[in-house]
């Protein structure tokens, strides 16, 4: 019986801690909301809440047996109210508060929640730098300016715009929504001109606003960006249409404030309708749903509801829904609501007036927090979930253009898609087909076309041109003598002829550059642009690398490139031109093919041809005939075999094709001049230890020196036309330069008045010629537009021909000059065949002279000398004659066995016989004494 009491006290005891462990629900929940009542969003925010609250009272899924109670403060949107507020908040236990609905105030109170444990939910701050590191109780349920800004970055980039002015409030909410947009321009190579800060007060001045629009006239960019609150944007707007800013070639692009007050006050009276005309702006993005279909329903039935829903009231209500289902999940957790008391304030309260110490701290605020952090649910404004840094999950926008009576809409923006026309919740990745990003926009003033984005200001302000003073080559840019700004010249026409093409007036003044003493730095004079000592560079200003990183270049107007200038001589055709066509291997294998293809033939012939028989020392002649013979075609051996006949036709068609070759080259040699010169390109040059010039201020000496690792010593600075010719003449021995490097159009301007040079080697750079603008200048966008027109249209081309078209002479690169054939060309070819000749009849006369010598006269020259008696000398010299000429008479022939028979002609003996009797009887006559 004692184990049985024992064991139900035990029982008791536990169930008693049990319960003591859960914590009972409260009846109720107290929560507050602080923003401005008065405001086109509070209007509209608090009759949200409001509806907030009945929803999750009559919720039967949510705080279950607890009632939720809000209390709202009035801050007006006032930093000091806003604090004050807070503090009164803080005495009634309430342990979450929707809002504030301005930066200004958040900054302040954020700090207050952090202290006391209390989560701000705020359904309207959209200032960016509102960090979670700064305040961790501050909980951002709406869009961060961070993301419209990057929208709106993204609008002016995709149209081509390059700068842009801001219009902003001058508080938290303004300055940090502008620095974003500074950010997110300068992230795409875009910026800010100009920043305009309007006083935050309510009280619109209407004079500041006149003064301030009056300087964004006199800039040149047109495309606007206002980022404030609605009355001071009205205010704005009015304004900008009386000085004719809401015309056409302006850009408005609104923030969601206008947005905002589109959709709670539509239509808008007349007046601000009509100057809000052509405007973009940009909304927050929900997605549609039937939940958000029947909540502007339900709205559109409450009695009295002062305004239309616009997105923030659905932001507030989100925000309610949120805290209601985060206390939810931390009462399940076994969460309670308690205060405690900070020392630290206890001990200011004591030493104060200020009753500090009734302020408490919310035990369960970081629990809460985290629960709320970890919530998602899908509400009005779409899935309700936050990332790593507390912003919500995909961010969008609605960009829509205020046209007519009302608006339209364009496009969507999100950070996940990008510009599309398209919801971005039917993408899951970028836009980058070929579908439009954005539809047609109705611009101010009626247009449809696309604004350039920019315009010359019509405070007559000139642009500053920097022009080289050029002291050579001044067919390119020069000053006109007696005058100060007025240039002429090949580049000075190209630009006033595209300046003329321009759709928009460009008052220019043209500030000479250098000393007129020698040719200045292109590079300094680039350089200056970005000091701001001039407003752009108009000459000959070659396009390179480090230049193009300071300053934007137009279209190339001409172009460009470093070439090698170098003397050359004239090669004579020579004695030997003959031999010139083939190269040693040339000549070698092709003596070779015709022996080889004798001998083929020989092979083939040999054993049922009889031309191609006979004694071995026959055959070997006989091939060596043929086998060259080919080459004249004026071979006479008939080849019987049809082996023999198909490598003769082949053979024949190689020796056509080598024939031809030879031909047209050997022409070229003898009738063409032909140039050489030791240096054949920059690589020559650049193994070479001669002196290089240069011209003076041309890019050529650093491209030399850094780029080609050229000595410094070696290059020589020359500033004209006759101090290259000179150098050049001179040479390096005699103090001048082995080559000049200097670009394209100067040395073909050198070269049509100095024959005696040319070009060596490929243009080693490719480059051009262009005018130089500022960074990001659209001036030098349009302009390189009328370039592209004047190469079409010729006027370039007629520009060029004006100034560079030279007739003194008409040697260039490749072009070689004509010249008559001299004696000097061939007379290595009549020496090969007079030696040849001489060499035949030395060697024949030779065997005639053995004959003569050594065989035995005929049976008729003896009788015929038997008969006479003949005992003079001249008498046998006249015999030794007649034999000779008649061994070069006979006919020698080749009998089978190899012996040689010499056949006289019988008519030729007897004259012969006659002929030498007659000679015995005159010499009898004259000597009647023997």
């Amino acid at each position: 019986m004692k184990l049985l009491w024992s064991f139900l006290l035990l029982s008791c005891l536990c169930l008693g801690f049990l319960g003591n462990g859960h914590s009972e629900k409260p009846k109720v929940v107290k929560i507050g909301s602080i923003f401005s009542f008065n405001s086109v969003i509070g209007k509209v925010a608090k009759i949200a809440i409001e509806e907030a609250v009945k929803d999750v009272n009559s919720n039967p899924d949510i705080l279950v047996g607890t009632r939720l109670q809000v209390s709202m403060q009035n801050s007006n949107c006032s930093g000091f109210m806003g604090m004050v507020e807070a503090l009164r908040f803080m005495e009634k236990d309430i342990v979450g508060i929707i809002g504030p609905q301005c930066s200004v105030v958040a900054h302040m109170i954020s700090h207050m929640a952090n202290e006391l444990r209390v989560p701000l939910l705020s359904f309207a701050v959209t200032d960016p730098v509102m960090s979670p590191l700064q305040f961790p109780y501050f909980i951002r349920t709406s869009q961060s300016d961070l993301y419209q800004m990057e929208a709106i970055a993204s609008i002016v980039d995709l149209y081509g715009w390059k700068e842009v002015i801001a219009v902003f409030v001058d508080d938290d909410y303004g300055r940090n929504g502008v620095a974003a947009l500074n950010d997110k321009l300068a992230s795409r190579r875009l910026r800010i001109t100009y920043k305009a800060g309007l006083h935050p007060d309510n009280a619109v001045n209407k004079n500041e606003i006149m003064s301030m629009l009056i300087k964004i006239m006199l800039l040149q960019p047109r495309i606007i960006v206002i980022h404030v609150y609605s009355e001071l944007g009205f205010a704005v707007f009015k304004e900008a249409k009386y000085l004719g800013m809401m015309g056409n070639g302006y850009v408005w692009i609104a923030t969601d404030w206008l947005s905002t007050t589109l959709d709670s006050s539509s239509p808008l009276p007349s007046e601000r309708l009509e100057s809000i005309q052509g405007a973009l702006v940009l909304r927050p993005h929900t997605p549609d749903s039937n939940l958000k279909r029947e909540f502007f329903s339900r709205w559109r039935k409450i009695p009295d509801a002062p305004l239309a829903l616009h997105t923030y009231g659905l932001y507030a209500y989100d925000s309610v829904m949120l805290l209601a289902r985060a206390l939810d999940k931390y009462f399940k957790h076994g969460g309670r609501i308690s205060f405690s008391n900070d020392t630290m304030l206890d001990a200011l309260g004591k030493s104060g007036s200020l009753n500090l110490e009734a302020m408490t701290v919310f035990d369960g605020g970081e629990a809460l927090l985290k629960d709320i952090l970890g919530t998602h649910m899908v509400g009005l404004t779409g899935q309700l979930q936050f990332t790593a840094d507390r912003s919500r999950i995909r961010p969008a926008y609605d960009i829509i253009n205020v046209a007519g009576t009302g608006v339209r809409q364009i496009g969507y923006w999100s950070n996940h898609s990008g510009l599309s026309v398209l919801p971005p919740e039917s993408l899951t990745r970028p836009n980058t087909s070929a579908t439009p990003k954005l539809r047609h926009v109705i611009w101010p003033g009626e247009a449809f076309q696309k604004p350039r984005g920019w315009a010359f200001s019509n405070n007559g302000k000139e642009l500053k041109i920097g022009v080289p003073r050029r002291v050579s080559y001044k067919e390119f840019v020069s000053q006109i003598r007696g005058t100060e700004n007025m240039f002429k010249g090949f580049c000075i026409d190209v630009f006033t002829a595209a300046v003329n093409l321009l759709p928009y007036a460009v008052p220019v003044k043209f500030v000479p550059y250098g000393n007129g003493k020698e040719n200045p730095s292109y590079t300094h004079m680039v350089e200056m642009i970005t000091s701001g000592n001039f407003d752009g560079v108009v000459g000959d200003v070659a396009i390179v690398t480090n230049r193009t990183k300071i300053v934007d270049f137009t279209q190339p107007y001409a172009a460009s490139g470093l070439v090698v200038v170098a003397p050359f001589k004239k090669l004579n055709s020579g004695a030997w031109a003959f031999l010139r066509p083939f190269n040693r291997l040339m000549w070698a294998v092709t003596a070779c093919c015709f022996l080889f293809v004798g001998i083929v033939v020989w092979i083939l012939e040999h054993r049922i041809n009889d031309e191609f028989r006979g004694p071995p020392k026959r055959q070997c002649v006989t091939i060596l005939w043929f086998s060259f013979s080919t080459m004249f075609f004026a071979h006479r051996e008939n080849t019987v075999s049809t082996l023999g006949r198909l490598v003769l036709i082949i053979w024949l068609f190689v020796v056509l094709i080598i024939n031809s070759s030879y031909t047209a080259s050997l022409t070229s040699i003898l009738t063409v001049q032909q140039l050489s010169s030791p240096i054949k390109g920059i690589d020559s040059l650049r193994e070479m230890n001669d002196r290089i010039g240069y011209q003076v201020g041309s890019f050529a000496e650093r491209y030399l020196r850094d780029e080609l690792n050229i000595s410094e010593s070696r290059l020589v600075p020359l500033g004209s036309p006759e101090a290259y010719a000179k150098a050049l003449k001179d040479g390096p021995r005699k103090g001048g330069v082995a080559a000049i490097v200097d670009e394209r159009p100067y040395v073909e301007l050198f070269l049509s008045s100095n024959c005696a040079y040319r070009i060596v080697g490929q243009e080693f750079t490719k480059s051009g010629w262009g005018f130089a603008f500022p960074r990001d200048s659209p001036l030098a966008i349009d302009l390189s537009t009328a370039i592209l027109e004047l190469a079409e249209n010729g006027d370039l081309q007629r520009i060029h021909d004006k100034w560079l078209m030279k007739n003194a002479c008409t040697l260039e690169n490749a072009e070689l000059e004509s010249d008559r054939l001299h004696l000097k060309s061939f007379w290595g070819l009549f020496l090969i065949c007079g030696v040849a000749c001489v060499l035949a009849l030395f060697l024949y006369f030779v065997q005639i002279i053995r004959q003569l010598y050594s065989g035995k006269p005929s049976e008729q020259e003896e009788d015929a000398i038997g008969r006479e008696n003949h005992d003079s000398s001249s008498l046998r010299s006249s015999t030794r004659l007649q034999r000779f000429l008649s061994l070069m008479d006979e006919k020698e022939d080749v009998s089978r066995g190899g012996s040689k028979k010499r056949k006289i002609d019988g008519s030729v003996n007897d004259n012969s016989v006659s002929r030498h009797s007659r000679r015995l009887e005159s010499f009898n006559s004259v000597n009647p004494l023997d």
